[in-house]
């Protein structure tokens, strides 16, 4: 069992930056690949970010590309997304989520543990 906690959102102006961060309590938290998702007001819940339970390797949607950073601290059971440039685009509820079945990670149907959600809402 995972719990997931996420926080860091916020109100920003268009080009700001913001970080945020997912606290994960559980002792096999390094076992999951790790993933933020977004949902948009109207519209489907879509991944954002992926990174692997070594932290070795990362995936992106392709419109964060170069704007947004995942990592995460094993030694702390924490999950992080640092965004910058932000854009209106990316006004979303923010959510992290540990991956625990194998497959195509950008699938929401593959992660069982997911946290509340943070808001980040960007202002142009």
């Amino acid at each position: 069992q995972v719990q997931l906690v996420e926080s860091g959102g916020g109100l920003v102006q268009a080009g700001d930056s913001l970080r945020l961060s997912c606290a994960a309590s559980g002792r096999t938290f390094n076992n999951y690949p790790m993933g933020w998702f977004r949902q948009a007001p109207g519209k489907e819940r879509e991944f954002v970010a992926t990174i692997s339970s070594s932290g070795g390797n990362t995936y992106y949607l392709d419109s964060v590309k170069g704007r947004f950073t995942i990592s995460r601290d094993n030694a702390k059971n924490t999950v992080y997304l640092q965004m910058n440039s932000l854009n209106s685009g990316d006004t979303a509820v923010y959510y992290c989520a540990a991956q625990t079945r194998r497959g195509n990670y950008w699938y929401a149907s593959l992660y069982d543990y997911w946290g509340q959600g943070t808001q980040v809402t960007v202002s142009s």
